[in-house]
């Protein structure tokens, strides 16, 4: 594929003002939402109220609003609201930033209304109130200091009965921008409605009630951890229901701030759960989360029971095969120790029955001459629909191990011509084109295994099987070197 030509400011430059004039009319006349924000641009050379002016009458009409918009003016509407969002941040937020942040609001303020007229499925209407909110954000620190003091009561009146979790996320937007007496205020009016609501709560018989309860404690979170108030922060923390609380990120910030016995109580939490836990050798509950194992090694380390820690990373290691976990185990072990330990691991690994975590695992480490050890000792077994494990790994072996990169894309190759997977025919057509690539090295490797079928009986077997399949064959004659990274040179294994 040609390489578009690279579009620079000094390039643009050299076309002169009137080609540039041109470009821009044209494009205006064709996209509407570019020409709001041309005409945005404009109105900025006479002030921010000029472009005030126009984001207000954008907003009103965007808050009136009520018709469903159709699918296929889905795409129209989200540029609309882009080009409104890019107006209030770049126009306004370089003239006034206390003006923008204020519409910015407003804007984030329609979401619920909005999501009610049109389908977002695929979030990209979404994606733009996400960029609101970034935007608010990056105005902050633009803003006077009296300006700061008022912005707690803003963000509260525009987005108090907003039910998405925006005021959650325009709070963390902004709080670590804001001056600690403004944070403590903010904190003590949210601890009041708090209070209030689940007071509120409390005494109401309906069993269906709008509450903010969740978004004023997890803003007092933020605020207490931008404070570097780690009680306030685990006091808060307690009040949620034991499925909430984030006992791996309060466990990590117990450990650094030197407090391991208390970390090793929270990262141990609720371990009656047996979707989040299970048992192994000597009655151990052991987590499921490699991440949990590896700070709990860590926080067990520090209170200098080495012994436990490494005994809990061996153990999660024979389960989860994680490679971060035996390096863990690995550098804590004396001088020397580790070449033994190696054999045993990798030979666990080896015999492991979770063949696609012990593949990942080999990749990981690495040892890809063990990863092709594993796919031709289980090559009947391997399933393409596992096609994200799968295909990294066999592009990273097709250079030195061609056999057991042959029998990985023919896995990949075979499950998508046997389920007529039309849409994946471009890479079932990719496949066989680095099949062919293997083919000589491959048939040579293969010539020990009476299993393995020759890639000419291979592919013979593929045309009588799915000779009808012709949208196939068609985007096979068309796929070419270019269709994909070649056999022989991997960019190295990366998991998708």
């Amino acid at each position: 594929m040609a390489r578009r030509p690279a579009i620079t400011p000094e390039k643009l430059l050299e076309l002169g003002p009137e080609k540039l004039v041109q470009l821009v009319l044209d494009e205006a006349e064709r996209d509407a939402a570019f020409r709001k924000r041309v005409s945005a641009a404009l109105a900025a050379r006479k002030g921010p109220e000029s472009v005030a002016k126009i984001v207000d009458r954008r907003l009103g009409a965007l808050e009136r609003a009520r018709s469903f918009i159709d699918w296929n003016k889905a795409r129209a509407f989200r540029d609309d609201l882009a080009a409104t969002v890019a107006t209030i941040a770049e126009e306004l937020g370089k003239a006034d930033p206390g003006m923008a942040i204020d519409r910015l609001l407003r804007f984030i303020a329609t979401h619920d209304s909005v999501s009610r007229r049109v389908d977002d499925s695929y979030g990209r209407i979404e994606n733009v109130y996400d960029q609101a909110i970034e935007e608010v954000g990056r105005l902050t620190p633009n803003l006077a200091q009296d300006e700061k003091a008022l912005l707690p009561g803003k963000i509260m009146a525009a987005l108090d009965d907003a039910d998405h979790g925006y005021l959650v996320a325009a709070a963390e937007a902004v709080i670590e921008h804001l001056p600690k007496d403004v944070l403590r205020t903010w904190n003590t009016e949210l601890t009041t409605l708090q209070e209030e609501q689940e007071a509120k709560i409390a005494k109401s018989k309906d069993r269906y009630i709008f509450s903010n309860v969740w978004q004023y404690r997890d803003m007092r979170q933020i605020i207490a951890d931008t404070l570097g108030d780690l009680d306030g922060l685990l006091a808060l923390e307690s009040t949620k229901h034991p499925k909430r609380q984030d006992t791996i990120g309060i466990a990590e910030r117990l450990l650094h701030a030197g407090r391991p016995t208390e970390a090793l109580d929270w990262i141990r939490r609720n371990r009656d759960d047996a979707q989040e836990f299970m048992k192994v050798a000597h009655g151990l509950l052991l987590p499921l989360s490699s991440e949990q194992t590896i700070l709990e090694a860590k926080i067990l380390e520090a209170l200098g029971k080495k012994d436990e820690a490494q005994t809990l990373r061996w153990q999660a290691f024979e389960v989860m095969l994680s490679a971060e976990i035996l390096r863990d185990y690995v550098a804590a072990l004396p001088d020397f120790e580790e070449f033994d330990v190696l054999d045993r691991a990798f030979a666990h690994v080896l015999s492991a029955d979770e063949i696609y975590g012990a593949l990942v695992f080999f990749m990981e480490w690495p040892r890809p001459d063990l990863a092709a050890r594993k796919v031709l000792a289980h090559r009947s077994e391997w399933s393409g629909s596992e096609y994200t494990v799968l295909t990294p790994i066999a592009d990273a072996l097709s250079s030195e191990h061609a056999l057991a990169a042959t029998i990985l894309y023919r896995a990949l190759t075979d499950d998508i011509l046997n389920r007529a997977r039309s849409k994946a025919y471009p890479h079932a057509a990719r496949y066989l084109q680095r099949l062919n690539a293997l083919a000589r090295a491959s048939d040579e490797e293969a010539s020990g295994f009476e299993d393995i079928a020759s890639h000419a009986y291979y592919t013979t077997d593929l045309r009588k099987d799915h000779g009808r399949k012709r949208s196939f064959w068609a985007q096979t004659e068309q796929a070419g070197p270019s269709a994909g990274r070649e056999p022989g040179a991997p960019d190295g294994f990366k998991l998708q």
